[in-house]
Parts: structure tokens; sequence; C-alpha cells
């Protein structure tokens, strides 16, 4: 077996994010070094509390959890995300964790996480608003090259989700995903709802869910709760991230630029994608794009939730 890919997931639970640390936990492939935690579906003091909770409830609290950014880089969102209950997990009241979070911000503990690896040796999977990521990328770029592959759920080639043009981990803070996905360097997945929006989970599967351990059953209370519901289920957008990192064939990519409307008027958010060649050696410098990003184009929607349903509910 091939050596197991060390992740920091930077998130903000939210009810996907639950199921995206579920799936981390339960597979081989992956070695969880920390979680981060930002400002997003609810506000960081309570994404912070949520995340020890989830990894109490699965088994997994000698995972360290650094408290991140509590609020956008220049402009406040007008208010968190209502499809996730009001205590992000869709009412689902988890026992609290023993453990405190770090003493230290969540960018610095990064810093101090990637100081110690070996170059290009962890993964990020961000799947909340890009604010942490952004303040790391401009804090210490000496460490940039320490990170493998940045992971993202978010953006919107067509339709978004809290604009008629922006998904909701953009528009939280469009400026971060502006530096982070425009000039960072960083070897960039995107993945947004174009995709995401594919991965849903219905009633079936949330009896499938219960009926394989206590701790489906949580996942799939939370779910239930989740108001972001289509005519096929419940959308795991953020699950996607999480699923892509273990097993990459369960998405097809294409290179893109990438711009990020960071304006302040009804586009703020959204994500506007130029397809691509594979960029030639020597064309890093095109201003605005982030020559190493692919943008995921297609799901393999049956072997996503086969992985679901075979892994989030192990255990007791």
């Amino acid at each position: 077996m091939a050596t197991p890919t060390r992740l920091v997931i930077d998130c903000d639970p939210g009810i996907d994010d639950a199921v995206s640390l579920a799936l981390a936990i339960g597979s081989p492939e992956i070695d969880l070094r920390a979680v981060t935690t930002v400002a997003g579906n609810v506000p960081v003091e309570l994404t912070t509390n949520n995340a020890l909770r989830i990894l109490r409830a699965f088994g997994r609290e000698d995972v360290p959890v650094a408290r991140g950014a509590a609020r956008a880089l220049v402009r406040v969102p007008r208010a968190h995300s209502p499809v996730h209950g009001s205590n992000g997990l869709g009412g689902v009241d988890l026992p609290p964790s023993v453990n405190p979070p770090r003493a230290e911000h969540a960018v610095y503990f990064l810093a101090s996480l990637l100081r110690e690896a070996q170059t290009r040796s962890v993964t990020i999977a961000a799947i909340g608003p890009l604010t942490n990521i952004a303040l790391f990328v401009a804090l210490h770029p000496e460490l940039i090259d320490r990170i493998d592959r940045l992971v993202v759920m978010g953006g919107a080639v067509g339709q978004g989700n809290i604009t008629p043009v922006a998904e909701f981990n953009i528009w939280a803070d469009p400026e971060a995903a502006h530096r982070v996905l425009t000039g960072s360097g960083l070897d960039i997945c995107l993945i947004g709802l174009d995709v995401t929006q594919k991965a849903t989970i219905d009633e079936r599967g949330l009896a499938a869910l219960r009926a394989g351990s206590d701790r489906g059953g949580l996942l799939a209370e939370m779910i239930a709760g989740y108001a972001d519901r289509g005519p096929d289920g419940w959308p795991l957008h953020d699950v996607v991230a999480v699923a892509a990192i273990i097993d990459p064939t369960l998405i097809r990519t294409r290179p893109a630029l990438i711009e990020v409307d960071t304006g302040f008027g009804i586009g703020r958010g959204q994500t506007v994608c130029s397809f691509t060649r594979s960029p030639a050696a020597g064309d890093g410098d095109a201003p605005h794009a982030t020559t190493r990003t692919q943008i995921a184009v297609d799901l393999d929607v049956e072997r996503f939730r086969e992985m679901i349903l075979a892994r989030v509910a192990a255990g007791a």
C-alpha cells in the first residue's frame, strides 16, 4: 500500500465538513495531521467547537485543532449560511471534547507543521472560505513549497448558490480567494458547484448510513437537518474534495486560468474560469493566472457514493 497522504483539513463545520472529516478518518489512504478552522458556515468559535466535537465522536481526539480567521480579509459578509442550522450541524448536539484547540492561530500552527515536514509532503483540503490559506501565503511564502497540493471546494463555472453567480466559500472572502487562486504559486485543484451538486445522498443513502453504525446514524441525522436539499437529495459539496484526494480518478479535471471578482457589485465572489491547454514552460507570467490550477469538470457519482457509504459509517 502507498504511503498515506499527510492531510490538513481547513474547514468551517458545517454538515458536509463533518462528513468530510469522517471520510478522512475512515480512509487508510489518509494520515490526518491537523484540522484548522475558519469563519464561514457559522462563526469561528462554533466551527472550532464543532471540529473538536466531530473528532471526538469519531475517535480521533488526538488530531490537533487550531482556530483560524474570525472574519474575511476586507469585507465581512452580511450573514453566515443558514442552511446548516443554528449550530452548524443540523441541530445535532454532539458531546463536547475534553481537548481545547491549540493556543496558536491556525496560520502559525500550519507554519510550524510545515517547517517540520519534508518538501512538498503535506496536502491541504480547503473546504471553507480561503482566509486562512491567504494569510498563510502572505505571511509564510518561504513555506509554500512544503505544500504538495491544495484541493479547494469553491467556485462555480455556472450558477452560484449564494448569489446568481457566486458560490458561498468564494463569496465569503473573495479577496482571500483572489490571493490564493490567482497568484499564490500553489498547485491547486478547484472543485466547484458544477461538480459538487452531483455529489448527492438521498433517503436510501441516509438509511444505509443509519444501518451501518452509530456514527453513520449521527451523520445521517446531521444531513437530514441540512436545508440545501435538491431533487436528487442532499449535496455533499465539501466531501468531494477529500474523496478526490483519496482517489483522484473520481474526478476529471482541466487546466484553467481563474479570475475572482473582488468588486462590491452583483458579481462579487464570481469565479471566471478560462480553460486552457497545459501551460508551457515560461508561461507563468500571465497576470492573475495560476498556471498549475486544475478545475474539476466531472465526477464519477456512483463510485463517490459507494466510497461514502463504505467508509464514513465505519466503526462503532
